[in-house]
This record gives structure tokens, sequence and C-alpha cells, in this order.
């Protein structure tokens, strides 16, 4: 019989896979229930734009599905080096924005080389430098009770980097906890940060957040060569099912990814549709529009239920139940509802609930409130 534990390397074995949201028809085939809902993933409530579905019908037909598609996606990298003022050899297209931080942990990572990352951060920092054989270094997070609750502590990060540090990786802002940082302060961190450790600026919910909030990211990069910029389509553009993120980054880094980066990460369908999203600015605008209105009618209905929430520049709201928060999800299932259980993030009084349309938005209080009621 074969032991492939003893096989694999240390890292891969110890991980625990990465659970996603429950899918609604998984719900719905264990229960026996129909009409239900998933707030678990922070998906766009309005779908995506109507320029995307356009697009994609556009370009399907004929030998479309028989070629291979651009492995550089040079048509993208243009759009995407346009929109930011950067030049297209510092682009690196991912399946996903996970993806470019798999690839950074790949190239920099491997056994006696650590990243830092803070706690209560997004799950993929930890699977992806396992994976890579890397070791992890967690910094604690801001107290419960302080401005910023469960937010990057940036000094205790800055306090775990020495020799062996090759990867820092910085949520902003960060998933589950919707927490934030500074621009001015994340600016201070970079410039303590040795020049030979990659620091990634992730920034998976950068245009939920009021403008005032946002970190210059694209004139960072030219004074800080060993940044990052991380950003996706899953979010705002509402194309998650096409799997579509990329990486800002100094042309010589940008090569070394592109080495380890598989030749045909993003499918055609994906860079066509990617094109047509970053074009829709009025789409994006509806979208952070409808966001924000939802996300004050959620505060308002949990200030109701004298429950306490986590400051949040992101496109969901963090709730603290203040016991164990198994049987309030599992109650919510039953509902119809489907939120995310923060235990996995060692948050165990905590449901993360993504904003959605004013209808699901009812839909959930109106069930977390007999829930409670229940229970």
């Amino acid at each position: 019989m074969i032991d492939f534990k003893q096989l694999a390397m240390p890292g891969p074995v110890a991980l625990k896979p990465y659970t996603p949201g429950k899918p609604v028809e998984v719900l719905e085939r264990e229960l026996g229930i129909t009409g239900s809902i998933k707030l678990a993933s922070n998906e766009n409530p309005l779908g995506c734009s109507p320029a995307v579905t356009a697009a994609v019908q556009g370009a399907l037909g004929g030998e479309f599905f028989a070629r291979y598609p651009d492995a550089a996606g040079h048509e993208l990298k243009a759009d995407l080096a346009a929109y930011h003022g950067i030049e297209a050899e510092r682009i690196t297209l991912g399946n996903g924005s996970n993806d470019i931080l798999v690839l950074l942990a790949q190239a920099l990572l491997g056994p006696g080389r650590a990243a830092v990352f803070s706690d209560f951060a997004f799950a993929v920092y930890p699977i992806a430098t396992a994976a890579a054989s890397g070791i992890a270094r967690v910094a604690p997070a801001l107290a419960p009770d302080s401005d910023m609750p469960y937010g990057h502590d940036l000094a205790a990060m800055a306090a775990l980097i020495d020799s062996d540090v090759r990867l820092v990786f910085v949520a902003n802002p960060n998933n589950p906890t919707g927490t934030w940082i500074e621009p001015d302060a994340f600016e201070a961190f970079l410039r303590g940060v040795p020049e030979d450790v990659v620091v990634v600026l992730d920034e998976a919910y950068y245009d939920y957040q009021p403008e005032e909030w946002w970190i210059d990211a694209r004139r960072l990069l030219d004074a800080y060569p060993n940044l990052v910029v991380t950003r996706t389509f899953s979010k705002v553009y509402g194309i998650a099912a096409m799997r579509v993120g990329y990486g800002l980054s100094h042309p010589g880094l940008a090569d070394i990814l592109n080495r380890v980066r598989q030749p045909f990460n993003n499918n055609a369908v994906a860079h066509v549709a990617a094109r047509a999203a970053l074009a829709d600015t009025d789409f994006v605008d509806q979208s952070v529009a409808l966001n924000l209105t939802g996300l004050a009618r959620l505060r308002q209905a949990l200030d109701g239920l004298g429950l306490g929430y986590l400051p949040t520049h992101a496109n969901f709201l963090t709730f603290d139940l203040g016991r164990d928060a198994a049987p309030v999800y599992e109650a919510l299932l039953r509902e119809g509802v489907i939120v995310r259980p923060l235990a996995g993030y060692g948050m165990p009084q905590h449901l993360r609930t993504t904003v959605g349309t004013a209808e699901e938005n009812e839909r959930f209080i109106e069930a977390l409130t007999r829930v409670l009621a229940a229970h």
C-alpha cells in the first residue's frame, strides 16, 4: 500500500484544502429546498456588465474554441497597460489574482525561505506558502478593541522580517475582515522593507474603497521595485467564473513569474470578457453605489439586532455573534441563506455576509432575525 503522504513534501501534507463558499445547488440538493441565495463568496450581485455578455457572445463561433488562446494575452495586457499607465512588460496575467499569489510563492519561496502575513488574512497566503515548502510567519493582528479590529499590524509584520524572508503579503482591504490600511502607513512600511523582500499588495477589493483611502500603487511601483500589486476581475467586474486576475510589478520580476506561469492560464473567453469588463466603467460605478447602499442597510439591521460588526471597505460585512457562530450558520442554511463561517480563519464567533441586491439583503436580515429569535 503506497503512503502518498510519505512521497509528498511536508508543507502540502500539512495543508487543509481551501473550502469555498457552499454553492446554491449543493445546499438545495442536501436539504431538498429551493429558492436559496448565496452571500458567501463576495460575488457581484448584479452579475456582469451587459457589455461582457455581448462581447463573449459575439466572439463565439467559427474556429474560436478550436484554437489556443494568445498565451501572452497581448490585447488584454495592452488594455491594462493603458488603464494603469504602465508598460505591458510589467503585467503578469493570472487565473484569478489567486494564481499570481501562488506564482509568487513558487518563484520566491522554498525550504528555509519565509513569507510574512497577518493573522486573519486571506486563506490562500498560508496555502501558497506551504505548497511551496516555505515557512509561514504570521503576525498578530490588531486587537479586537482597536480602531481597526483584526486589521493588519504593520509594525508586527515588519518585526518578523529577517534574512530568511522573501515575501510579504498585505491585503488591502483584507478578506475576511474588510479592514484596510492608511496609504501613508503602507508607504512607511514599504520604506522599511529590505529591497530583496518582495511585498505583495493584494487589492482584490480596491474598487469598493472610498477614493481617499486608495493607495497610489502606480506611483509606488516606480519608487519600490520590490512591490507587486495584484488585482482581480472576480469582484466588482462580476466575472468570477472566468478566473482573470493580474499582477503589476518590476519587469524583472514579471519575467520570473512568466517562467513559472502556465502557458495558457487564461482561456480565450476570459480574455474577451475581461477586456469588455474593463471598458465598462459605468457598470463599476453602479456596482460600487449598490454596495454602499447595501452596507448601510446591513449595518442598520445589525445595530437593531444588537450585533457588532467590523469596519469594512469591501463588498462584505463580518459580524460578531458573541458566541459560537456555527449553529446560526447552519440555521441560516436551512432558511436558504448561505453566508460564510469564519472558524477556519480563527474567528469562530463571526460570520461574513456578502452585500447583495436590496432583495437579497432583506432576505438575509429576515432570516437572521428569525434564527436569532429561535437560538
